[in-house]
């Protein structure tokens, strides 16, 4: 007997959580929080229909929020099993944890003492103390090699790109093989090696966020270069929400880059995400797991500015100077970004550089829409700034790197499953499978319990 039941990223792409029962077994592939919509925020608040207690263990695929960020809430529930994931994504998953719990803990003291939440009183998801407890779980695991984890069941993590310690996994069961594609990285990127396929799958559970795009080629360098001197010739700032792990580090060095090959002038360039200063330090913990010469990685960081306290967070929204901040988050849903939002979306002299997947709901989905003003800790700002979209600069695999990343699997899958998109990347992308490769495809539903064997 094996059967899934898709709890998270089902018709949506964040909340990734796949309940996995076998007869004498029971796994938890990925454990994420849901991001953007409020009817989506609103169910991390609401227990797993499941008996979480019976979870022997989570394995992770990657260590974003949206695939580690529910981790405390599940033990909450009864979890005490072991959560599985190679030494960089439990690196990460920790350092994300840690940064999350602070966040929830900071927001929950600010509405309190302000007001403005319906909540009396506003509790924070999760304390730090709670993912602590998550964290002391932690079981690390190495790349590419079977684990035995009961009779019967083996699997193994393998090398997917995305961000840093990023795998697809999979699990032998009764010799039967489940590929759980996690996030999948993009062949030619700056930062990470190109992402292993797979080579065989009877059930294929599949990521489909750009399913039914191809991202744009653009000049990403040439974009940057006029933002930048648009920004000199203002007076102004430009503005870049950014995901901590992988995007950060990634614009980073095209700034670098840029201003090695005087490409740009020495504009002041700030780093304000503590989260993303640690996951610097996993770069130099873990060369083997990417593509950046370690000297190029402590020139670059010599070079920029970073902030690690909130105190210089505010000195650096006070400097006049023409500048370039990159804070998180990256989907501006929490972090230092809001911070310089409130203070700098309502001048026309502020750029808003937005780089990342936003999911529907948030505001950077809202901005990049059009938005006139966006709600920043209870209170509407309006937007003057100019808003610019940079899609080519996506960790996210597209339609065409998708085709490519399933071009090694030798067999017919008895069924793939798509999930980790919206309603027409979904849509798209069955339709594009069906029509090349001649699958079984199949788009579940939130909460959908299905028998696999």
């Amino acid at each position: 007997m094996v059967k899934i039941q898709f709890l998270g990223a089902a018709h949506t792409v964040t909340g990734s959580k796949f309940y996995l029962e076998t007869e004498g077994l029971n796994l938890l592939i990925d454990c994420g929080m849901f991001q953007g919509l409020k009817a989506l925020r609103e169910q991390n608040w609401q227990p797993l229909p499941i008996d979480v207690s019976s979870i022997d263990m989570v394995i992770l695929t990657h260590g974003h929020l949206d695939h580690t960020g529910y981790l405390p809430r599940l033990l909450k529930q009864g979890f005490k099993g072991k959560i599985m994931g190679t030494e960089p994504t439990l690196a990460i998953a920790g350092i994300i944890l840690r940064d999350s719990a602070k966040i929830h803990e900071e927001e929950a003291e600010k509405a309190n003492k302000e007001g403005y939440s319906k909540h009396s009183p506003a509790l924070p998801f999760y304390t730090l103390e709670e993912a602590e407890k998550a964290i002391d779980l932690f079981q690390a695991v190495e790349p590419d090699q079977w684990i035995n984890v009961s009779e019967g069941v083996q699997l193994r993590f393998s090398y997917n790109g995305h961000i840093l310690g990023a795998t697809y996994i999979t699990l032998k069961i009764h010799e039967k093989d489940y590929v759980f594609s996690g996030d999948i990285g993009r062949p030619r990127d700056l930062l990470l090696m190109e992402p292993k396929r797979p080579q065989w799958a009877d059930y294929l559970f599949l990521e489909s966020t750009y399913g039914n795009k191809l991202h744009p080629d653009e000049d990403v360098e040439s974009i940057l270069i006029e933002l930048v001197h648009k920004t000199i010739r203002e007076q102004g700032i430009l503005l870049i929400p950014s995901f901590a792990v992988e995007r950060l580090q990634l614009l980073m060095v095209i700034l670098w880059r840029l201003y090695q090959k005087n490409r740009i002038p020495n504009i002041p360039i700030f780093i304000d995400s503590p989260m993303g200063t640690d996951v610097l330090e996993l770069f130099e913990r873990f060369p083997n797991w990417h593509k950046m010469p370690l000297a190029d990685l402590n020139a670059m960081c010599a070079h920029m500015t970073l902030i690690s306290s909130y105190r210089d967070t505010w000195k650096t929204i006070d400097d006049p100077r023409p500048k370039i901040v990159i804070a998180g988050s990256g989907m501006v849903s929490g972090g230092r970004i809001l911070t310089y939002l409130k203070q700098k979306v309502d001048l026309i002299t502020t750029t808003v550089l937005i780089v990342g997947y936003q999911a529907e709901g948030t505001r950077g989905r809202k901005l990049l829409e059009g938005a006139t003003d966006i709600r920043i800790f209870g209170k509407d700002h309006e937007v003057k700034a100019s808003v610019v979209h940079l899609e080519s600069l996506s960790a996210h695999a597209d339609q065409a790197e998708l085709m490519n990343w399933l071009g090694d699997v030798k067999n017919v899958p008895e069924n793939t499953f798509l999930i980790h998109g919206e309603p027409e990347a979904l849509e798209g992308f069955k339709s594009m499978i069906e029509k090349t490769l001649k699958w079984r495809v199949t788009i579940p539903d939130l909460l959908d319990t299905v028998q696999l064997f």
